[in-house]
């Protein structure tokens, strides 16, 4: 049994780590809002963008001069998955979930015979991955160093994929990443970013209006697909942002709970533990008296 200086150095360690929970999840609480009004922002954009891709996509599929983003390599052979973990711990199971999903299409990707590679975006997720594949991780990018990972970050991984890409090393990418729903779910997303997936049908104009493009719809392509990826890429970013502030404010809240718990049972057992030596110390007083 744990004597009371044992049990008094317990209680003032937990809720040391109380308070350190309680800090974290505040600071977690204050940044959450304005993480989530960026990725709610960046939503509508994506969308948008998409309806012109669709628009344009439907008038060039199938041509032989198409770009090649769209186009891809005409190979399903070689897959590469882009997974977004955090960089930082203490926000529950937001990265073992991610690495779950990815790790999940891996090995059903090679259960059907593909070849899979994985191109890693933040600290977290790389240990585990490496584990399950380790000789499959071609690339990786560090965000430790960046405050706030944006479009400028965005825009340096799509170059390296589009590099990966028109080097011959895969011919399709999917990106991982969490969807950023509240404080308590942040689902695992996949989506396919390499070829741009052309829409099987095209977009209507309510309007009823004929559009047509200058220069042509080739050549806005071969400049919007690059924005498209990139714009892919920094939404990723941006929800990844949010859902880290959001599991992490429901992890420390979770964790200040348990040690307030924890502080009342190891508070009843000290003071159960005080009684009981007092207890004991006033049997062995009364004895010697009455030996005497």
């Amino acid at each position: 049994m744990a004597s009371l200086k044992e049990l008094k150095g317990r209680i003032n360690s937990v809720k040391s780590t109380q308070k350190i929970t309680k800090a974290k999840q505040m600071v977690a609480a204050a940044k959450l809002r304005k993480a989530q009004a960026a990725a709610e922002a960046a939503r509508p954009y994506a969308s948008r963008l998409a309806d012109v891709m669709a628009s344009l996509a439907s008038k060039v599929a199938g041509n032989d001069n198409a770009p090649r983003l769209l186009a891809g390599t005409g190979c399903s052979e070689r897959y590469l998955l882009v997974v977004i973990n955090t960089d930082k711990g203490l926000c529950g199971g937001l990265n073992s979930n991610i690495v779950r999903a990815a790790l999940a299409k891996a090995r059903a990707l090679q259960a059907e015979g593909k070849s899979v590679q994985f191109y890693l975006v933040g600290k977290k997720g790389r240990a585990p991955i490496r584990r399950a594949f380790p000789d499959a991780i071609i690339g990786q990018f560090d965000t430790s160093e960046v405050r706030n990972p944006g479009y400028e970050e965005a825009e340096k991984i799509a170059a390296e994929l589009v590099d990966m890409f028109e080097g011959g090393k895969f011919d399709i990418a999917h990106l991982i990443y969490p969807t950023f729903k509240s404080a308590l779910v942040q689902d695992p997303t996949l989506q396919q970013i390499i070829p741009v997936p052309a829409p099987a049908e095209a977009v209507e104009d309510n309007s009823g209006a004929v559009v047509e493009y200058e220069p042509g719809e080739e050549e806005i392509l071969t400049e919007l697909l690059p924005r498209y990826l990139k714009t892919q890429l920094f939404g990723a970013l941006l929800e990844i942002a949010a859902s880290e502030q959001g599991a992490s404010m429901t992890a420390m809240d979770n964790a200040t709970r348990n040690a307030g718990d924890l502080i009342q049972k190891l508070t009843i057992q000290y003071n159960r533990s005080r009684q009981a030596a007092i207890t004991t110390e006033l049997i062995e007083i009364i004895a010697g008296a009455e030996a005497l």
